[in-house]
């Protein structure tokens, strides 16, 4: 199967669907669009028209980018679009960030092996502090 990878930020509608079709929440529409508009970078697979997977970089451009919602369609998956979507964050990341910036992620549970073959590591609290994040209710 073809798939084309484009750096454009998906519709609204596709990525709020593609964030249901993998079990995750989706917050009012006005937030999601919010979100997408501020981000850094969009990183979009299609098959044909329909949008199969995306990933995203957010964070201030210079010391930190975070890596969010690398999505692939449950029936698309197994296929290698995730690498896809993450060689093109790589590269964004390469070009953009300078040595010593951070580049952070926070993998669903189960997915930090695939996150490790692109050189991230878990904090294991040590020397560098446990990673950690909240959620607002």
């Amino acid at each position: 199967m073809k798939f084309e990878v484009v750096n454009l930020a998906p519709s609204l509608d596709e990525f709020i669907s593609l964030r249901s079709k993998v079990g995750w929440t989706n917050p009012e529409p006005e937030v999601v669009k919010k979100s997408l508009d501020n981000s850094l970078f969009h990183v979009c697979v299609l098959s044909g028209s329909n949008l199969v997977g995306c990933g995203r970089v957010v964070g201030d451009g210079a010391m930190y980018f975070y890596i969010q919602d690398v999505i692939v369609d449950p029936s698309y998956q197994k296929q290698g679009l995730g690498k896809l979507i993450m060689s093109a964050i790589e590269s964004f990341v390469a070009d953009k960030a300078v040595c010593g910036a951070t580049v952070a992620l926070l993998a669903a549970f189960g997915k930090e092996r695939f996150y490790e073959q692109f050189g991230y590591v878990a904090r294991d609290g040590n020397a560098l502090g446990l990673g950690m994040c909240k959620f607002v209710d």
